[in-house]
């Protein structure tokens, strides 16, 4: 299973949204609060590009972006392999 991380804040609804999607599929992640942690508000910035909008979500260390880009991905078929490590097999 692929290495999942969420960076979030508590309340933040495309974070539950993003969360309710991996948890659907069974899916287990790291969840990083920026709100409690400012300190990695910065880290999850530099690391996404320059974006600062939560959820902010990585696998195997990929940025994928957002809850948008994590259904796009789902929708489009790409998101189980990632999931399961195996992006580009």
């Amino acid at each position: 299973m692929a290495e999942i991380e969420i960076y979030s804040t508590f309340m933040c609804p495309y974070c539950y949204r993003a969360k309710k999607l991996l948890d659907g599929k069974g899916a287990s992640y790291v969840e990083i609060d920026v709100f409690s942690a400012p300190r990695r508000r910065v880290e999850m910035t530099e690391r996404a590009g320059g974006k600062s909008t939560v959820p902010q979500i990585f696998i195997d260390g990929q940025h994928v972006g957002g809850c948008d880009e994590l259904y796009a991905l789902d929708a489009a078929g790409q998101l189980d392999p990632l999931l399961e490590g195996r992006a580009g097999s």
